[in-house]
């Protein structure tokens, strides 16, 4: 927490409301000993000065114990270095209720941080209305770092000042950079052990260093067709039982929309049913074995072998731990609606055991949700519960209770414990802004994280409005928490808001991954089909798109992109292997307005690549090499010709065009002099040293940035 002056706000670490005191500047303190600040009409700001610059992260606004007229609903955040030149930094809005509120504040510009000394908050206008504005208390987060020792330190490494280095080093005891960095200084710059150099770093990468530069690495996306073998009437080995049916060449799913998928990561088997082929719903389920690369029919007819009838927009889960599966909803045609086609049935599929079981014949009279479509529905292993939440309930034509209003009615957040086969309400669909309450809606997304155990919802339509909010539950403290409430103007960060969005979540990595379907433009235009692949980094809080596909590409004349990546739809499904790190999908509607009842039956995997261990140890193992080549060629040129073609050779991928053309382009070192290569701002050092610490410091990026040194120049401390 950054403190602030006394005579505007006495906080500290852990600050409470206990500990306020009374200050001046319209403070008072009530019995409980809570500090607000008012203001006039005619004083209409607050300024914070920090003790000593600092970026300024986020601020926290606490309340009275109960909602206040005088609460702020609309105000904003300025800062900078000085009171008459200052940077917006949030506009938005307090909820008129007891609990305390966080927001981020604008702190980078361009990428950079930026310091501020003084902190401005702009009351706009209050809950009540012609009330006084009133603040009870404030609490600032962010970084505060008063050193600058370090970008001296750095300075005089590089121009090899050693004796000033020493010095300031000894004085200060501020360390340049962790002693393993300290030692590969050392053995490279100062000793050229190139040999000692690559066994560090070889080292460093076991050890895991490398794995924060990973992690920050943009995602490179690679598609590839799925064309499984054909099955003969015999079944995979995770699928191991006796009555697979197969009928000759029909050894694969048809083409449909609307259908779901699981997928058993401990067997690497993906799970199909139903949908809708467009002209009628399916009742035949699927499993596909990763491993041999085959699908196998486990029924044509489900409601055959006294399992659910044919369905689509429904919904499934998997219990891997008990090798169980979950469905529940569909969507009727309001031709079929009637009171006994209405009733919510809920069904479980035993894997080991192959039969299907009848949990409920209506969920509703159980305590249950009504009947849902294009719901959602999440397992909870650990816990052995199942989590519903949303979808459109249906309803009789001409019932009371559709007469009553012509709203569509959505359900709400319900909870199933499986061991004791019972429902409960955790929230019900409300419009209201409560921090607790939450909106219901169709064709949205929701995902489990199994280590925070907490739901994760964003996205989706109700009635004709498109949701573009992001907020999350804990399932165990029973806890909302608003991520976006995705009224930000931020469009090109955030994913597309549209229909029949699909994600997964990786739990390891801490990531949510969405694939975009429809988009919000309602009228059903081919070019308004597009797929984009989104990663949203929880710990970050930060979306990135890594793919982007759209309609326009069909009328390309050059088919090879299409044969690499699928095209545009909606209507499909895809699952994520979290421990294989791979995404499947099949099928869908490509929106064709030629062709509406077209469906799709092709199958694909996705796998998100970002650079391995292995490259990177060799590519640094490429970097040293070249150097040392380089630096043999100045004095040894035979020698070093043998060792381009003996030792750095080994280090090259051959099969990239790029660094096989600098690779080709090498020897021409053997025939430059020494006062070809000018380093630039080393004019005042050896040459060799200069080209030593440049390698040193292309290698230290690939460190944590808890190891190295600072990013920034010491010139960069200079006011101009």
């Amino acid at each position: 927490m950054l403190l602030c002056r006394g005579y505007l706000l006495p906080c500290g670490n852990g600050i409470t409301k206990q500990n306020l005191t009374r200050t001046a500047l319209h403070a008072t303190v009530s019995e409980k000993c809570c500090l607000v600040f008012f203001f006039c009409f005619f004083y209409q700001f607050l300024i914070l000065k920090l003790e000593r610059p600092a970026i300024v992260q986020s601020i926290t606004f606490g309340k009275y114990e109960k909602t206040h007229v005088c609460n702020l609903k609309k105000f904003k955040v300025f800062g900078g270095m000085s009171e008459e030149n200052m940077t917006e930094l949030l506009s938005s809005g307090l909820k008129n209720d007891y609990n305390k509120e966080t927001f981020t504040l604008k702190h980078k510009i361009d990428e950079q941080m930026f310091p501020c000394r003084f902190v401005k908050i702009v009351p706009l206008m209050s809950w009540g209305p012609s009330f006084n504005f009133s603040i009870w208390y404030i609490e600032l987060h962010g970084i505060e770092d008063p050193d600058v020792v370090q970008p001296c330190l750095n300075w005089y490494s590089k121009h090899n000042y050693t004796e000033a280095f020493e010095s300031l080093q000894k004085k200060t005891r501020i360390a340049l950079e962790h002693p393993m960095l300290t030692h590969l200084h050392d053995r490279l710059v100062l000793q050229g052990d190139f040999d000692a150099c690559e066994e560090f770093i070889d080292k460093a990468v076991k050890d895991g260093l490398f794995n924060q530069y990973i992690s920050q690495q943009e995602y490179k996306p690679r598609w590839s067709q799925i064309i499984p073998k054909c099955n003969k009437g015999t079944s995979s080995q995770e699928i191991s039982r006796d009555d697979i049916n197969s009928d000759g060449d029909d050894n694969r799913p048809g083409m449909r929309g609307g259908h779901q998928m699981v997928i058993d990561v401990q067997t690497e088997t993906v799970y199909l049913f139903g949908g809708w082929d467009g002209t009628q719903d399916l009742a035949d389920f699927w499993a596909y074995s990763v491993l041999e690369n085959q699908w196998a029919c486990i029924s044509r007819d489900t409601e055959k072998e006294s399992g659910p009838s044919a369905r689509s927009c429904h919904k499934m889960c998997i219990d891997s731990q008990r090798r169980q599966i979950y469905t529940l909803g569909r969507y009727l045609d309001s031709s079929v609606r009637n009171s006994k086609s209405l009733k919510s049935d809920f069904y479980r599929y035993d894997i080991d055991a192959n039969t299907w079981t009848l949990l409920s014949e209506d969920t509703s009279a159980d305590g249950g949700p009504k009947l849902v479509f294009d719901h959602q529905m999440c397992m909870d292993s650990e816990k052995h519960m199942i989590y519903t939440f949303g979808g459109r309930i249906l309803t009789c034509n001409g019932s009371v209770e559709d007469s009553r209003t012509s709203e569509p009615q959505f359900s709400g957040l319900y909870a199933f414990h499986c061991q004791a086969g019972s429902w409960s309400l955790l929230r019900e669909d409300s419009c209201n802004a409560g921090p607790e309450d939450i909106q219901s809606r169709i064709g949205h997304c929701m995902l489990f994280h199994t280590r925070n155990r907490c739901l994760y919802v964003f996205g989706g339509q109700r009635s004709k409005t498109y949701l573009n909010d992001f907020f999350s539950y804990d399932v165990d403290g029973d806890h909302v928490e608003i991520i976006s409430d995705g009224t930000k103007k931020d469009s090109g960060m955030v994913p597309m808001t549209g229909f029949t969005q699909r994600a997964t979540i990786d739990p390891e990595l801490n990531e949510i991954h969405v694939l975009s379907g429809l988009s919000k433009d309602k009228d059903k235009r081919e070019e308004n089909v597009r797929n984009s692949f989104w990663i949203y980094d929880i710990a970050r809080n930060n979306w990135s798109c890594v793919y982007k596909n759209d309609q326009a590409m069909k009328e390309n004349p050059n088919k090879t992109l299409q044969e690499e990546e699928p095209c545009p739809r909606f209507a499909h499904q895809l699952v994520y292997d979290e421990m294989h790190k791979v995404h499947y999908l099949f099928g869908g509607n490509p929106g064709k307005s030629c062709s509406p009842k077209m469906r799709l039956d092709d199958f694909w995997s996705l796998r998100l690549c970002r650079p391995s261990k292995e490259y990177l140890l060799r590519h640094c193992r490429y970097l040293i090499r070249k150097y040392r080549f380089e630096e043999k060629a100045q004095s040894e040129p035979l020698s070093a010709l043998k060792y381009l073609q003996n030792d750095l050779s080994l280090t090259v991928d051959h099969t990239d065009p790029d660094e096989t053309k600098e690779f080709q382009l090498l020897p021409s070192a053997l025939f430059k002099s020494g006062s070809d290569f000018i380093p630039l701002g080393f004019s005042d050092v050896d040459q060799t040293y200069a080209q030593r610490t440049q390698l040193f410091d292309t290698l230290v990026n690939f460190f944590p940035d808890s190891m190295t040194p600072p990013k920034g120049n010491l010139v960069d401390l200079i006011t101009l």
